[in-house]
């Protein structure tokens, strides 16, 4: 297993909320407003820009495997694959975001 693949699945497996963005991408940015929108326990919201890694390339090669796609944000949840950006967006005004987020254990009371 690849370095790039050691990363991707040590954070989906530590967090319950892993995301995988790049700053400049606008579909990051409306998932980003949805998730920065709850107030987390601590250590269970990670979120990390890829673009400057140098391992970028084998990152989005691996989402591409496990996710179907390549592109970003891919949204983990309790270690499982929830979305990109308008996923994210429409599960947070339907309520259905906040109802996961609950019933995984990622927000505070």
């Amino acid at each position: 297993m690849s370095d790039a693949q050691n990363f991707v699945d040590e954070k989906i497996g530590t967090h319950k909320v892993a995301v995988f963005s790049k700053s400049y991408c606008p579909f990051c940015h409306k998932a980003k407003a949805a998730l920065e929108s709850f107030k987390y326990k601590p250590n269970e919201f990670y979120w990390i820009e890829i673009e400057n890694r140098k391992d970028c390339q084998e990152i989005q090669d691996y989402l591409l495997k496990i996710t179907g796609e390549r592109t970003v944000p891919r949204v983990f949840i309790n270690g499982r694959f929830f979305g990109g950006g308008n996923e994210t967006e429409r599960a947070y005004l339907d309520g259905s975001l906040e109802k996961t987020l609950i019933d995984v254990g990622a927000l505070q009371s």
